[in-house]
């Protein structure tokens, strides 16, 4: 028993060795934004992105050639692979900006935690004093995190069979679009580079310039949220632009294996999957909701039109777990009247599709919870003997045992004590429960939607507390939860 709990020098190297084939292709993306620095003429960043660079593949080429594949990874190390690689990434992603002087070594992680993780919230004071570089790379790294580290590494890895299958379900994406993994990611990618190149026209021909085109591709389709400048998507004051932005955030959230279905002409599976009914039933009914609140506050004035347009904005951005803004702190608390943020509050929390780049617990697992609320109920009516067909539509049709409703309910479970656990630290230094309740739930489902806590002047502990949830959140928590029980155990056992 004590073996499962601990890695092995095999284990050990290698996850070292996968974790230098990732060190290596984050020193190429790193060299990507040296484009927009010709570009633009901004000379200042080429040694920072260069230096970092260096460092990363310095980084990786030892660890390729020092630890070699001495096994084929079990789902345990493909696990603590994929904990550790985001931890390590950002330590490297913050190079560029701690390097160029924008950034402490603290605040710069964050920043690359937020990107790499899809979050959105920023330790930048002023977004619109910000370079077209380091903008880009803001979006750049969100871009790459909406796929995930380890997804771009299966697409290009070299190694096939069951190393490919460990690290992909480690990643916490368990459906295929194909029966080979490696043919999946790849479907996959090339999925995410034509709906990046559509959103970019989206942009574009509803009336954005082409740099803030391509950012905001970047960041909606990947639901992550960073912005061009301090009011986000409000600086454009366009309602064409909010619903290209609208349709982006639903696409990036909604999951790849539908996506694939409908492009391959099954556009009537959209309609009838679970996550699609989940999602536009909370869509609708919260967008209601609030509408009815801000008109009859007369929030945005007597236009019923105005009121629904910021509703329906902020209930798909919570929703997809994007976190772009048209409504900010201290309004967004103060004016929506309790119900407005309660409501985006719950929506982060409940957050995107399953095999998206969105957040939070996944349409998914809510309604399989409420179909198992359905079925549990139904029992009781139903005679003893009765036998109840326990199904969903996925994508295709599938049985629902015991099992998944145990897991899926433990997991939801575990979830939400890790979300108590972090408001209860953050109180300790800001008392605003409203506040703290709404912007936890926000970086633990990777939103970056802000109630104006997180800053660069926050206490570092909240800082921390926030880049741990940034990480659990993304990670789906059990690979975290693991390494924490190997790590302690090892510490027992040497004890």
């Amino acid at each position: 028993m004590q073996r499962v709990h601990r890695l092995s020098r095999r284990e050990l190297k290698t996850i070292l060795h996968y974790v230098g084939d990732a060190c290596l292709l984050l020193a190429v993306a790193m060299l990507i934004p040296l484009i927009v620095a010709l570009i633009y003429y901004e000379p200042q960043y080429f040694i920072p992105f260069i230096l970092s660079s260096i460092i990363s593949g310095i980084i990786g080429i030892v660890f390729v050639k020092l630890f070699k594949v001495e096994m084929q990874m079990t789902l345990k190390s493909a696990m603590i692979f994929s904990t550790i690689i985001w931890l390590i990434a950002c330590a490297l992603g913050a190079l560029p900006y701690y390097f160029s002087g924008e950034l402490s070594y603290l605040n710069a992680y964050f920043e690359a935690m937020s990107g790499f993780t899809t979050t959105g919230f920023s330790m930048f004071t002023n977004l619109d004093t910000v370079s077209y570089t380091i903008h880009f790379y803001r979006a750049f790294t969100q871009w790459v995190g909406g796929l995930g580290i380890i997804f771009l590494l299966l697409a290009l890895l070299r190694s096939t069979g069951v190393d490919v299958l460990r690290l992909y379900l480690a990643e916490g994406r368990e459906e295929r679009l194909r029966p080979s993994i490696k043919h999946s990611t790849k479907i996959i990618v090339y999925i995410y580079l034509f709906f990046t190149a559509i959103a970019i026209i989206l942009f574009y021909i509803t009336g954005m310039p082409l740099f803030d085109s391509v950012f905001y591709a970047f960041t909606a389709l990947s639901t992550g949220g960073f912005g061009l400048h301090n009011t986000s998507l409000l600086f454009y004051n366009s309602v064409w632009i909010e619903i290209a932005a609208m349709i982006i955030m639903i696409i990036g959230a909604t999951n790849f294996a539908l996506h694939y279905t409908v492009l391959r002409g099954n556009w009537r599976e959209y309609f009838k999957d679970i996550e699609t009914k989940v999602a536009y039933s909370l869509i609708i009914l919260s967008t209601l909701l609030v509408t009815l609140v801000l008109f009859n506050n007369q929030v945005y004035g007597n236009d019923i039109l105005l009121n629904f347009r910021y509703a329906l904005f902020q209930m798909v951005s919570a929703i997809t777990t994007t976190g772009l803004q048209t409504a900010f702190y201290p309004d967004l608390l103060a004016k929506w009247i309790g119900l407005g943020t309660f409501l985006i509050t719950i929506l982060m929390i409940i957050g995107a599709g399953s095999l998206s780049t969105g957040g939070g617990i996944k349409w998914l697992r809510l309604g399989v919870l409420l179909k198992g609320v359905s079925w549990q109920v139904r029992s009781f009516i139903l005679p003893g003997k009765a036998v109840m067909a326990k199904k969903i539509h996925h994508v295709s049709e599938l049985k629902i045992t015991d099992d998944v409703l145990r897991i899926t309910g433990a997991f939801v479970f575990t979830y939400l004590v890790i979300y108590i656990i972090s408001v209860v630290i953050v109180l300790i230094y800001y008392p605003d429960i409203s506040r703290v309740i709404f912007e936890v739930a926000s970086a633990l489902s990777n939103v970056g939607l802000s109630s104006g806590i997180m800053t660069p002047s926050a206490p570092d502990l909240v800082k921390i507390v926030f880049i741990i949830d940034f990480w659990m959140g993304r990670l789906e928590i059990w690979p975290v939860l693991l390494l924490l029980t190997i790590i302690i155990n090892n510490v027992i056992g040497r004890r």
